[in-house]
């Protein structure tokens, strides 16, 4: 079954919304210039509430290693996702500093951005329109992509369930799209997840 994760989350009652529909991952997004962004105290204080059952993907841009590691040895994450210019050297670097999963994130414009993504090392890659655009990128440019990826850009609970069908991603993430106002939705939230579980 597809996994799904849901990206953004940033305040007390977007963990309680997660704990009652029990997404397999959830986004804390450390990016100062993001609208979503988390401090690391914030994160740290979210992360306690969460269900243990879920786990906390950080997404970072071009991020200090040490700041990561130090999220990561305190459990307030259990995965990294990497959104900036991190290149191979980083990655290899990143891993002396942690031990757990790397998402590598790519905005997919043409061939050869799946060319990098097949190059990547990260454990797993994320395949996005880039940006948080909320706009889906041509899905046809990734039908033969035969690696592990994480399903980005413009997914709502109308159109999922063609992007699963069509792609069998191994994860949907979705953020713009579970909010209203620019804060997170219950509602639109659970009609997601029904919608990837069917």
């Amino acid at each position: 079954m597809t996994r799904i994760k849901l990206c953004g989350l940033r305040r007390k009652c977007d963990i309680e919304y997660a704990n009652a529909i029990l997404p397999e991952y959830i986004g804390f997004v450390f990016a100062p210039k993001s609208k979503r962004y988390v401090s690391y105290e914030e994160a740290k204080t979210l992360s306690g509430l969460l269900d243990k059952r879920i786990m906390i993907v950080g997404v970072f841009v071009d991020e200090d290693m040490e700041l990561i590691a130090s999220l990561v040895q305190e459990g307030v994450i259990d995965m990294v996702q990497l959104h900036g210019n991190e290149d191979e050297a980083y990655i290899q670097s990143l891993r002396k500093w942690i031990d757990c999963p790397i998402i590598q994130a790519f905005r997919i414009t043409g061939n050869e951005d799946i060319d990098a993504v097949r190059a990547s090392r990260a454990d797993y890659v994320l395949v996005d329109s880039g940006g948080g655009s909320g706009e889906c990128f041509d899905w046809s440019l990734i039908c033969k992509l035969d690696r592990t990826y994480f399903l980005a850009g413009g997914l709502t609970a109308e159109n999922v369930q063609e992007a699963i069908e069509s792609l069998q991603p191994f994860a949907v993430d979705v953020s713009s799209a579970l909010e209203t106002e620019g804060y997170k939705d219950i509602v639109k939230m659970k009609r997601f997840v029904e919608a990837v579980r069917g």
